[in-house]
């Protein structure tokens, strides 16, 4: 059987923490334009990582099919 590939999108977009969880960048926080019209508590809430949903980790356990016990 070949070796899977794994989906480099997915990849380079999340991470596995210590404890084996999956982290995420929030939305939006790649946009640095049209910062005038967003609040000072918006912008700091882009800087911010989150966790992925756990309905969201069985569609990348396809994508990353070698993160082992993380998803």
């Amino acid at each position: 059987m070949p070796k899977m590939k794994t989906k480099r999108s997915a990849a380079k977009r999340f991470r596995v923490t210590g404890g084996g969880k999956l982290i995420r960048e929030k939305q939006f926080s790649g946009c640095h334009h049209i910062l005038e019209k967003k609040s000072s508590k918006r912008k700091r809430g882009f800087r911010k990582k989150t966790l992925v949903s756990a309905s969201d980790r069985k569609r990348l356990a396809k994508y990353m099919p070698y993160l082992g016990t993380a998803v």
